[in-house]
């Protein structure tokens, strides 16, 4: 399976499979899903929505904590900002193929530092081991006030 560019005729599955996974998402409505695809480096999907990936870089314009923790500490990079995958689509290394498209799309670009984060609370393992089979380092936390998480800042450098 190839990865293909998120289009106005896939945002509708885009943004109910985002939302499916709010928990560790985060909820999108469609004007922001809207603003996140157009100003993204990265937004591609897999199959008939079984998986995709946002990333922005750090030229942005994005109001996000965790974007703006990142912005603060590092001068140039690419944000993953969201991936989820379908469960009936998991264990098909769908979420890999999408983050080594990225990886290859950054380095091509220029770019030498992809960041991301996790939530440690609520927990999330799964994401946590994935991420550091892909070589992602812990870069710092931070406890997001108002949304009762704390996300654990990951990196991986090129």
């Amino acid at each position: 399976m190839t990865p293909t560019p998120i289009s106005s005729a896939t945002e509708a599955a885009v943004l109910a499979l985002n939302n499916l996974n709010a928990q560790e998402l985060s909820w999108l409505e469609p004007p922001a899903l809207r603003s996140i695809v157009a100003q993204a480096f990265y937004a591609k999907a897999i199959g008939n929505l079984d998986a995709f990936l946002l990333a922005l870089d750090h030229a942005a314009t994005y109001d996000s904590p965790n974007y703006a923790w990142l912005k603060a500490r590092y001068p140039r990079f690419i944000y993953v900002d969201r991936i989820a995958v379908a469960v009936a689509a998991r264990g098909r290394g769908l979420a890999r193929l999408l983050y080594e498209d990225l990886f290859r799309q950054t380095i091509a670009a220029g770019f030498e530092l992809v960041v991301c984060e996790v939530n440690c609370m609520p927990p999330n393992p799964g994401s946590d081991a994935f991420h550091a089979a892909l070589g992602f380092e812990e870069v710092g936390r931070a406890d997001l006030i108002g949304r009762n998480k704390t996300v654990r800042y990951l990196a991986r450098r090129f």
